[in-house]
C-alpha cells in the first residue's frame, strides 16, 4: 500500500469517474486504474463498483476511504512540522470564498499575501456555501470564508469578524426619514434580494420573518440577483430597498452613503469566518490567511459587541 494509491482511491470517491480523478492527479487514466486494482488485490475487497454510472463505492470501500483521507492528513503534517522547525511559511492552498464577500476581500488580500508569503501558491475560488460544504468534505479545497456559523459535522470553524448589514434605500423611501431603522421599516415587497442559494438571502429573510407573506406583492415584476452590486443598482434605477453587507458600501459616493441607514439595537450581523475540514493541517498557511485577512477589515469589526445580532443562515423560508 503506498500514498499514490490512496490518493488515487480518494479521488475516485470523490469524482466518481476514473477519467475525472487521473485528470486531477495528473496521470493517465490506465495508471489509475491499475494502481487501485493492485491495492485492492492486495486487500482482497472490491473498493468501486465499476458497473454503476457514476462509479458507487462499495460498503468496505466507505470505510477504507474514510480512512485514507485521515491518512492523507496526517501524511500532511510531515511538511507541517517542517515549516514549524525552518520557520517558513510555503506550499500550494485551495482557499474557496462566498460571493458576497469576494469582491471586497479577495482583491487586497491577493495584493498583499503574495508579497508577505511569496512561498506560497494561493488559488482562490467564488463558491456558494452548499458548494464549499461539500468541496471540504471531499477535500478538494483547504479553507473557505464564509458566512458562519454552519454547525456542519466534519468541519472546524475559526471565526474572524462581525459585520453589520444596512439598508440601503431610494430617494423616495420614507425609511430615510429616520436615523436607525428597525426591521419593520423594511417592506419586503420593495426589497430586492440575491438568489436562492446565497446564505445572506436567508439571513435578511430571518431579518424580516415577519412580514415575509408581504414579499414582491405590489411589484410588476421579480428579479433576485447573484450579485450584491446588482442590488443596489436595482435600487438605483428602479427603486425600493435592498439591504447590503456593510463592507460592500465603502466606495460609495455622497449620495449613495446618504441613502444609507444602520439598524437600531441589536444591530444586525454576520459572523465571517474560515472553515476547514477536521482532518486539515496546514495551521501556518490557515494563520497566515487569517492575519491578511483581518488586517482588510476595520476594527470595529473584529470583536462582537452585546449590542449585535448575528443572523441565522438556515431556516429561511420564502
Amino acid at each position: 500500500m503506498t500514498i499514490t494509491q490512496l490518493e488515487y482511491v480518494v479521488a475516485v470517491a470523490t469524482y466518481k469517474s476514473f477519467v475525472a480523478a487521473a485528470e486531477k492527479c495528473f496521470v493517465t487514466q490506465p495508471t489509475l486504474s491499475m494502481q487501485i486494482q493492485k491495492l485492492e488485490e492486495e486487500l482482497g475487497i472490491k473498493l468501486f463498483d465499476r458497473n454503476k454510472h457514476p462509479i458507487a463505492i462499495t460498503a468496505m470501500g466507505e470505510a477504507i476511504v474514510s480512512q485514507a483521507r485521515i491518512a492523507l492528513a496526517e501524511c500532511e503534517k510531515i511538511h507541517e512540522i517542517i515549516q514549524d522547525q525552518q520557520g517558513t511559511v510555503s506550499g500550494t492552498f485551495r482557499f474557496a470564498v462566498i460571493p458576497t464577500i469576494a469582491p471586497y476581500i479577495v482583491p487586497g488580500l491577493l495584493e498583499q499575501y503574495v508579497t508577505n508569503y511569496p512561498l506560497v501558491r494561493l488559488q482562490v475560488k467564488e463558491m456558494e456555501t452548499n458548494q464549499i460544504i461539500k468541496a471540504l468534505k471531499n477535500n478538494e479545497i483547504d479553507a473557505a470564508l464564509v458566512s458562519t456559523p454552519l454547525e456542519e459535522s466534519g468541519l472546524k470553524e475559526y471565526p474572524l469578524f462581525y459585520e453589520p448589514f444596512v439598508g440601503y434605500f431610494s430617494a423616495d423611501e420614507k425609511a430615510l426619514e429616520k436615523r436607525l431603522i428597525a426591521p419593520e421599516d423594511i417592506d419586503l415587497g420593495k426589497i430586492w434580494l440575491l438568489n436562492e442559494g446565497h446564505c445572506m438571502r436567508n439571513q435578511i429573510i430571518n431579518l424580516c420573518s415577519e412580514q415575509v407573506q408581504k414579499l414582491q406583492a405590489e411589484k410588476a415584476f421579480r428579479y433576485e440577483s447573484s450579485n450584491v452590486e446588482t442590488l443596489r443598482k436595482m435600487v438605483d434605477k428602479n427603486g425600493g430597498m435592498t439591504v447590503l453587507p456593510e463592507l460592500a458600501t465603502f466606495e460609495f459616493n455622497e449620495d449613495q452613503q446618504d441613502r444609507l441607514r444602520y439598524f437600531e439595537d441589536p444591530e444586525p450581523v454576520r459572523e465571517i469566518g474560515l472553515v476547514t475540514s477536521d482532518h486539515f493541517v496546514k495551521l501556518r498557511l490557515l494563520q497566515s490567511l487569517m492575519d491578511e485577512i483581518l488586517a482588510l477589515v476595520p476594527e470595529k469589526m473584529r470583536v462582537q459587541k452585546k449590542n449585535r445580532k448575528v443572523l441565522r443562515i438556515q431556516s429561511a423560508k420564502l
